[in-house]
């Protein structure tokens, strides 16, 4: 790797609980993006790469006591690292914008907090391994109840954590807030209890801003 093998792009990452809308709200921004004339690359995690993408079917799908807090924690920064060396910078380094449908908020959250207090372990294990934080985190808000019925009802494959129920969707949610507060320097709460065109507007103003 270079001196500084971010180069000049910049990276955005997108938080929140399961059903916030975030996803739908990440296409929209790329699309508003690519139509001013950016060059974007758009990725998730885990996944985004074929590597990363191998350890995603292993740790969203199956039963949720598949894995322990500690194995998902090394699994999930295992596809992290992959993602970033194959994915995430080499776009910076060619001046792109990189928006990631979740990043390390979500395994500080989800590994780190719902089972068990390893927050600490999955910091140190980002510091050795990953090294890099997102220019800037958009995390949409999102009643938890509403949240889980909007996840449950896509019927897709990746449920496991789905599966947790509402009480991990509520403690996400205050969890994702806390952190909100933590790097404030980076977060941005998005209301996404509003329609979605609306909310991808907020999203997209407050991101031309930042980029201007």
């Amino acid at each position: 790797m270079s001196a500084n093998p971010r180069g000049n792009g910049t990276f955005i990452t997108f938080e929140g609980i399961d059903g916030s809308g975030k996803s739908t709200q990440v296409k929209k921004l790329a699309d508003h993006l690519r139509r001013k004339g950016h060059d974007v690359v758009l990725t998730r995690e885990p996944g985004g790469s074929p590597g990363a993408e191998e350890i995603r079917a292993l740790v969203l799908q199956g039963d949720p006591d598949r894995w322990s807090a500690e194995t998902e924690i090394l699994l999930f920064t295992a596809a992290r690292r992959d993602h970033m060396e194959r994915t995430i910078l080499p776009a910076l380094a060619a001046g792109k914008i990189v928006i990631c449908d979740r990043f390390a908020d979500s395994t500080r959250m989800y590994q780190g907090l719902s089972r068990g207090d390893l927050r600490a372990v999955v910091d140190q294990l980002h510091d050795l391994m990953i090294g890099h934080e997102p220019d800037l985190t958009l995390l949409i808000d999102m009643d938890p109840a509403v949240g889980l019925s909007r996840a449950l009802s896509r019927q897709t494959s990746d449920e496991r954590f789905e599966a947790f129920g509402e009480d991990l969707q509520v403690a996400m949610r205050q969890g994702f807030l806390k952190l909100a507060e933590e790097f404030s320097h980076r977060f941005c709460v998005i209301d996404g209890a509003r329609d979605v065109d609306i909310v991808a507007r907020d999203i997209a103003d407050h991101v031309d801003g930042r980029l201007a």
